[in-house]
């Protein structure tokens, strides 16, 4: 049985993922891999993914600061702080940064494992222009679908950017034409 702990406000794992990034707060581990906490701080107007989905997880975004807008399949929600966002598994969706100013989100993931997505995805992001073979088993490893191909459409449409975003039209298996 895990030990009661505190968490400061600079503690965990941090990943920075371009206009976003993820602290590891709770991980699988500390929970018996029923649960993972991560606190997603965003940037103003930043997208923090292209259009996704995961086939094992589900999310439920609950919003400490900013407006945080989400697109699950074609309903387009925007939360404000103390709302909760559900995206369900096998549910097409992306997340960002709805304001002018900086957004939090603090991201459970039921059930864990997936938190070590953005500790990888961070890692990869960290030594420069990620390779897309790499990215590709990246997504795989996690049953993760991802469209980057979405990401010109996501950023003309909601009026965000999305650093770093590759142009190659790069999608894996799964991913809506």
């Amino acid at each position: 049985m895990a030990a009661p702990r505190i968490l400061g406000p600079h503690d965990g794992h941090h990943a920075v993922l371009g206009g976003t990034s993820a602290r590891l707060m709770i991980e699988g581990d500390d929970a018996g891999r029923r649960v993972a906490l991560v606190e997603h701080p965003m940037q103003p107007r930043a997208l923090a993914a292209p259009m996704h989905r995961h086939h094992r997880e589900d999310e439920y975004s609950f919003v400490l600061e900013g407006s945080v807008g989400v697109l699950l399949g074609d309903a387009i929600v925007i939360g404000h702080p103390g709302d909760l966002i559900f995206k369900p598994r096998e549910q097409w969706h992306t997340f960002w940064n709805a304001g002018d100013s900086p957004a939090r989100i603090l991201e459970i993931i039921t059930p864990a494992g997936f938190e070590n997505y953005f500790r990888e995805l961070g890692a990869e992001l960290a030594g420069g222009t990620p390779d897309p073979q790499r990215l590709a088993t990246l997504w795989s490893r996690y049953a993760l679908d991802m469209d980057m191909s979405s990401v010109p459409g996501l950023v003309q449409r909601f009026g965000v950017r999305f650093p770093g975003a590759p142009s190659s039209g790069l999608h894996s298996e799964g991913a809506p034409p």
